[in-house]
């Protein structure tokens, strides 16, 4: 008898509980960097929420989830470094397999319905890794937006003509 209550306690406790709860996390961490190194980045949430600042390379812990129903995260990442054309990239929230097959095989439809999406642990943050190519160094006007001046070849000295390069013909 005490052995029937046993397993009946546990199968309980295992159909409260979904299996991507178990196994995931509700945060995970993400690693940035980029070429050249020591770019500033900002990360903002859907919401437009201040999340992180930093210098790359950095990792950073980032909620799968808002709290919310089903509310997975979504991220804006954007890198930047003076003399170099900025880049925005984006972070995504998308169900695991842990919560897909996860609950079909063990946790059922209160892990399903219920307990995985509240927890967030049903997200994975894709992609999960950012190596970022800020581009060649640009040449940047008063205002600050990217320029291309344009000289005569007649103009450029002597000197300079060794390190031009050929870019093709108009």
């Amino acid at each position: 008898m005490k052995k029937l209550k046993l397993a009946a306690a546990i199968a309980t406790l295992a159909m409260l509980t979904g299996c991507a709860s178990i196994v995931g996390d509700k945060d995970q961490t993400v690693n940035i960097s980029s070429s050249p190194s020591q770019a500033n980045v900002v990360i903002t949430d859907e919401r437009s929420a201040h999340v992180h600042t930093a210098t790359t390379p950095t990792t950073v812990q980032l909620k799968k989830a808002d709290g919310s129903y089903f509310g997975g995260k979504t991220y804006t990442v954007e890198i930047s470094k003076d003399g170099y054309a900025s880049r925005t990239m984006m972070i995504n929230s998308t169900p695991n397999g842990w919560y897909i097959g996860g609950n079909l095989l063990f946790g059922g439809l209160i892990g399903w319905l219920i307990v995985d999406p509240l927890t967030g642990a049903m997200y994975n943050l894709s992609p999960d890794s950012l190596n970022i190519s800020l581009g060649d160094n640009v040449v940047a006007n008063d205002d600050g937006d990217s320029a291309i001046t344009l000289v005569l070849m007649e103009d450029v000295p002597e000197s300079l003509h060794s390190d031009m390069r050929y870019v093709g013909q108009l």
